[in-house]
């Protein structure tokens, strides 16, 4: 803590320095006044004596006390609520220092009776808020107009925003401090009744989404017509019809952005662009995202395959929530340099390294876990796609089923709390050797884990634990890419099966889940899981989401744009499912998450079978990994592999 402390104060600059200085005017200035409003004339005089040589000490104790509530670190053009309370705890403390000051050791020793009194301390209290506050609430005004004047500009435009008052306030506080350009807001659309008729910091609610035309055609006839509208998160929700929202305004002319969530994310507000995915996401889990950073911030955390689009996004999430160090482990070189380039101009102060390694060499992993001492690996770096291991069986299980063993074979050995390795929906009575190799390392991990369990003797173990999820919305190879891709080359749009039906998520969201199920299987109550399922809500069937996405780029399904049936690809599946027909499920308590209770043959059963693999990949004997496969997990359904 001592150490912290110092590391603040080294920090501080001559910016700190003008405010403690204002602060300890300030604080002399509250006891001097409060002194000559109580008392006047002769009495004043006769006790400005003991109270200048008692004042110095006073207001060294003052600076003492402001540093601790954080006014000498609060820069002044954010000054808000938060602050004007410590302003006020700041005034509490000081005057009860006075009264201590008075009654133990002022009126006993020094001047017989009372020197300040009650009524000198009341005024004070009142005085030094003021004091405190004055300067700093003129300089957030000036900030405040100024920036303002500049929102209003010739060169800003003017933005009808749609959504919740409460998604408007936080864009609305990011152009007052500047952190938004170039937007003059000119009034607000909300689906809330409760909004309507109201000024939310000045803006007026005009209406409801449904009102959008009406208002731009009165803005028409006005000297500076709407430019630009932007889509607040609550715009996103299914009562806000986003679709027609997009579409009207599209058609209206106008510019359209969005304003992400924030929640959870340590960030300032940004504007984006539209995605077509924003207008396809199902209502999310709530996360609790207090609890993730309590259980990240100040560990130590590895990501394999920390350079794909799941890895980087655990990567940016684990250093939002505060994580100590981070080493991301990553075989393609550009990925890498991508990840760790987007993270450090992130987080600037993020303490983040980057290692090129491949999961197969047995070594090379063990080496880098063994230097870096992880707290916490998430095992993300795996091969995904099915036809691509249909016909490359033999990498698949390389990479997915050794290299899993690898990682978690060094996890343990450099004595990491939890290792969280992403699984799939496709390892459930798998049909293709992505779900069989995938299922194959769930055992493996649920095998260590339960050994670990079993030889814990009192003690914390590690964990082992896998996460079950579905298709991750713009994910690298994921369907809507791909159908958006489709549609600016002139289409057509290639749908495998007219049946075919899946689950999506957000990244962000499968990512924030996966962390949370960490938190779990570390919790204080150890339950005897090791497999996590994320809630991914309804099915959605594919040919109705290429339809969507093409109405949604301003075309219609079968006039402007085809839709093309090519077949069900080799290890493909109509339905997905999340948990085996044998595998016994349990409730956690945590929303959006469920988890599976551990069904795997023992540790030693699976390292003979893992001792046939080796030497059956090496002589590339696709029968006998196949042998093996099926007999690890009878569940599969021969005929794909």
């Amino acid at each position: 803590m001592a150490g912290s402390s110092w590391f603040g104060l080294r920090r501080l600059t001559w910016r700190n320095l003008l405010i403690a200085i204002h602060d300890a005017l300030a604080t002399a200035f509250a006891v001097i006044a409060s002194f000559y409003l109580r008392f006047e004339g002769n009495e004043f005089v006769d006790r400005l004596p003991l109270l200048l040589r008692v004042l110095p000490y006073f207001v060294l104790f003052s600076i003492v006390v402001c540093y601790v509530f954080k006014l000498t670190t609060t820069k002044w053009r954010f000054i808000s609520l938060p602050d004007f309370i410590n302003i006020a705890k700041v005034s509490t403390v000081l005057a009860l220092m006075l009264l201590v000051l008075d009654y133990i050791f002022i009126a006993p020793n020094l001047y017989g009776t009372f020197f300040f009194g009650k009524t000198t301390i009341i005024i004070y209290w009142f005085l030094q808020n003021f004091a405190l506050s004055a300067l700093r609430v003129a300089y957030r005004y000036f900030r405040y107009t100024r920036t303002l004047s500049q929102a209003r500009s010739l060169d800003a435009s003017p933005t009808l925003l749609v959504g919740r008052a409460a998604d408007a306030e936080v864009l609305l506080r990011g152009i007052e401090s500047g952190a938004v350009r170039r937007m003059w807001p000119v009034g607000l659309l909300s689906p809330s009744a409760s909004d309507r008729g109201q000024s939310i910091r000045g803006i007026p609610v005009l209406g409801a989404i449904d009102d959008l035309g009406d208002v731009v055609g009165d803005f028409a006839g006005r000297e500076r017509p709407i430019e630009r509208l932007v889509m607040l998160p609550s715009a996103f929700e299914a009562d806000a019809s986003p679709e027609s929202v997009l579409t009207r305004a599209r058609k209206l002319g106008l510019t359209v952005s969005r304003l992400p969530s924030l929640e959870g994310s340590g960030e300032a507000p940004r504007l984006a662009p539209v995605a077509v995915e924003d207008l396809l996401l199902r209502p999310s889990v709530k996360i609790d995202y207090q609890r993730l950073e309590n259980f990240v911030k100040g560990k130590s955390v590895v990501v394999t395959g920390g350079g794909g689009s799941i890895g980087s996004e655990i990567c940016d999430r684990v250093v939002t929530f505060g994580a100590a160090r981070l080493l991301i482990v990553e075989n393609a070189e550009p990925a890498l340099h991508a990840v760790t380039e987007n993270l450090t101009a992130k987080f600037p102060d993020a303490v983040i390294e980057g290692r090129i390694a491949d999961i197969r060499d047995r070594a090379r992993i063990a080496l880098l876990m063994e230097q870096f001492k992880p707290d916490i690996v998430f095992h993300a770096a795996a091969l995904k796609h099915v036809p691509i291991l249909e016909r490359d069986w033999g990498e698949g299980v390389k990479t997915n089923i050794f290299g899993t063993v690898n990682v978690a074979d060094a996890a343990v050995a450099a004595g990491a709390e939890a290792m969280v390795m992403i699984s799939t929906d496709k390892a459930i009575e798998p049909v293709s050797m992505l779900g069989l190799t995938k299922r194959f390392a769930e055992m493996y991990c649920q095998a260590l884990d339960r050994e670990l369990l079993a030889k814990a003797n009192g003690k914390t173990p590690m964990r082992l634990i896998s996460v079950r999820f579905g298709n991750v919305l713009a994910s690298n190879g994921s369907v809507v890419p791909k159908f958006k891709a489709q549609i600016e080359a002139g289409g057509p749009v290639t749908v495998t099966h007219p049946d075919m039906v899946r689950y999506f998520m957000t990244i962000r969201e499968a990512c924030d889940l996966v962390v949370t199920s960490a938190t779990h299987a570390l919790g204080p109550v150890r339950q005897d899981v090791s497999v996590y399922v994320l809630n991914m809500g309804q099915p959605v069937k594919i040919v109705d989401l290429a339809e969507r996405i093409i109405r949604l780029s301003g075309l219609q399904p079968g006039y402007d744009i085809d839709i093309v049936f090519t077949g069900v690809r080799p290890g493909e599946r109509l339905n997905e499912i999340l948990f085996a027909h044998e595998e016994p499920t349990a409730e956690i308590g945590i929303a959006g998450i469920v988890a599976a209770r551990p069904n795997e043959p023992p540790l030693d059963t699976l390292q003979r079978w893992l001792s046939t693999l080796e030497k059956a990949v090496a002589s590339e004997q696709r029968s006998v990994i196949v042998g093996v496969l099926k007999d690890a997990i009878p569940e599969f359904k021969s005929g794909a592999a």
